[in-house]
């Protein structure tokens, strides 16, 4: 059964640990076999993503998981579980579809932005142009006016700088207000997938103020595909495109938050978090229900062992990552006044596949350290530590001095089915999960040993608001 997949060959890694001198040495080695040999983290997912379902914010699926989380936490007998309030944005998808007229009549698979606004009632109907980027959208002039412009933008596995998603979500981001701003009535972008399996691909956009509202959509890969390959050849493109979308008042919803108190610093805090939401199609196990059982999992472990971590691990369960991280800003607003005393954070936001090891934003010498806690989790792969890391909802906190960290995992394919249908619980290995809750606590319990403390994160530039929430960094 995938369920207990590699469970078999937990002992077996176990054993090829290279013994660490000392309690603490111990404290690892027992995380490490408890860890490796536990379903919790996948048995956690299977009931968030299969009996609870997509997260959006403002639906009644969101605050069901809220609820869960904390009874979950509850169940794990960890020190003290509560809820914090947060104002989320309240996005309506409706209904969707569209086709190509004209050279030849094709269907189009497509999906409204998140936060898009919707179409006339009887839609949109207009010629398409298309672009690959920003520049090239205020380098069409009039040739944008009353159309429907395609920004057709390829995206690859791993890819960096202009191949990856980073770049390519900020075209999604932003290319409604740049089309709009040429005189264009609808936006259109290939969706950002590295795998073409006619799946759209939803994810955050935003408005400028003071811009007209176009609505806009991803479309499949295969698609944008078609309609570049009519327009090379010369001909008119004509499409037309219905969506019902809409912005409702803002809801309330909460972070979700349980820890175990340290004993003899409860009041310094390590963050062990991953995004309760979701966007809307499939279930988001990946995005970012593997996340959040990553992060229950890991304490839970150290719980369930009676391990007395020196400082307070807290785990948070965030709101609103996807379309405006809510929960990270009214968290490192709420505790503001606290943050000197966290003295690290951790997120898991990329997917639940195999983990690499971990990307870190601290001090001078701060990656150092973070190498050599990190040196029991080589046994399986899960050692490498990078300069750079973090996560989105935890980025707030970072801007305050937190040194920050990101549980890294195999991205090859972690965009072929982000923000679609197809993100759902078969896609995920259990252990593959087991492995990545297990470096976390690992982790976690280090931090909050850790003397002295990781250096404070100094940020080199203030955060860039035009960049979409999620983006990786």
């Amino acid at each position: 059964m995938r369920s207990m997949r590699g469970f078999a060959i937990a002992g077996a890694m176990f054993l090829c640990l290279a013994a660490s001198p000392g309690a603490e040495g111990d404290a690892v080695d027992r995380i490490v076999a408890e860890g490796l040999r536990s379903d919790g983290a996948y048995r956690k997912l299977a009931w968030l993503t299969d009996r609870i379902g997509p997260r959006l914010s403002g639906s009644e699926n969101l605050e069901k998981a809220i609820a869960w989380g904390a009874e979950e936490m509850k169940r794990d007998k960890l020190d003290r579980v509560w809820t914090e309030k947060v104002m989320v944005p309240h996005w309506v998808r409706g209904e969707a579809s569209g086709k190509i007229l004209a050279p030849t009549e094709h269907p189009l698979v497509l999906l409204a932005l998140g936060m898009s606004d919707g179409t006339p009632a009887d839609g949109i109907t207009a010629e398409v142009v298309e672009v690959t980027n920003l520049d090239e959208v205020k380098a069409l002039g009039d040739k944008a006016k009353g159309k429907i412009v395609l920004f057709n933008h390829r995206i690859y596995p791993n890819g960096t700088d202009e191949r990856g998603y980073g770049f390519a979500s900020g075209l999604r981001y932003s290319g409604a207000s740049a089309a709009a701003k040429a005189g264009a009535v609808g936006m259109f972008i290939r969706s950002l997938a590295t795998a073409d399996l006619r799946l759209p691909h939803t994810g955050a956009m935003a408005y400028e103020e003071g811009v007209p509202h176009v609505p806009a959509a991803a479309i499949s890969p295969e698609d944008a595909e078609l309609i570049h390959r009519l327009l090379e050849s010369g001909e008119t493109v004509k499409v037309s495109f219905r969506q019902t979308c809409k912005t409702l008042p803002d809801a309330e919803s909460a972070n979700t938050l349980g820890e175990i108190r340290g004993s003899e610093k409860p009041d310094d805090v390590v963050i062990v978090s991953g995004h309760l939401d979701s966007w809307d199609v499939g279930t988001g196990a990946q995005d970012d229900g593997a996340g959040v059982a990553i992060a229950m999992e890991a304490i839970r472990l150290i719980r369930a062992l009676d391990l007395k971590p020196k400082r307070t691990i807290r785990a948070v369960l965030w709101t609103n990552e996807e379309n405006g991280l809510r929960g990270g800003k009214a968290y490192a607003e709420a505790h503001g006044a606290e943050l000197a005393q966290h003295v690290a954070a951790i997120e898991s936001d990329s997917g639940g596949a195999r983990p690499l090891g971990f990307g870190i934003n601290a001090g001078p010498g701060g990656a150092d350290t973070l190498r050599k806690l990190a040196a029991p989790l080589a046994s399986f792969a899960a050692d490498d530590v990078r300069d750079g890391g973090g996560g989105a909802d935890i980025s707030p906190m970072g801007d305050a001095g937190v040194p920050t960290v990101g549980l890294r995992q195999d991205g090859t394919h972690y965009f072929d089915i982000h923000h679609t249908m197809a993100d759902t619980l078969d896609k995920v290995d259990s252990h593959d999960l087991a492995m990545n809750a297990t470096a976390m606590a690992v982790m976690a319990w280090q931090l909050a040993n850790l003397d002295p403390p990781l250096p404070r994160y100094v940020p080199t530039k203030k955060e860039d608001t035009s960049r979409p929430p999620g983006i990786r960094r």
